[in-house]
């Protein structure tokens, strides 16, 4: 088993992997909190970190998340050119956009995109978890 893919009890006597995410912000501050609320839920891993979005979308191939975090405003290529570069190479992939503007705002120019979503990072405390979990890809709930 990859070192990068935790396996967890989600039934007793079956193993499930776990959901991995790879976060994609500038910020090692904003990466670091999100990687504390998502410390939340046991089954979830942070499988990789980037700091600009022509890495992002090198580590999301290699890696291959289930979920990757996109600050919509990165160097190297922004989170909406990340987006669609990621969504070419993995189209089963959730892809989140982070913004500091409102959400409501960023929404149209992510879904464009390709991504799925889009959090304001004023938002992130609240509502990280539920965002990610709105994709029905918990495996600890039997969603695959």
């Amino acid at each position: 088993m990859s070192s990068l893919i935790r396996e967890v009890d989600a039934i007793p006597g079956q193993t499930r992997h776990a959901l991995r995410i790879l976060i994609a912000d500038d910020s090692e501050m904003i990466r670091k909190s999100m990687i504390a609320i998502l410390r939340s839920r046991p089954a979830w891993e942070v499988c990789g970190e980037s700091a600009d979005g022509a890495d992002a979308v090198q580590k999301a191939i290699h890696l291959r998340p289930d979920v990757v975090l996109l600050d919509i405003s990165m160097p190297g290529k922004n989170g909406l050119e990340a987006a669609r570069m990621i969504r070419q190479e993995l189209p089963e992939v959730k892809i989140l956009i982070v913004s500091l503007n409102d959400a409501a705002y960023t929404l149209p120019s992510a879904r464009a995109a390709g991504a799925d979503g889009c959090i304001g990072k004023d938002r992130l405390t609240t509502d990280l978890v539920a965002a990610i979990e709105a994709f029905g890809l918990d495996r600890t709930q039997g969603a695959f």
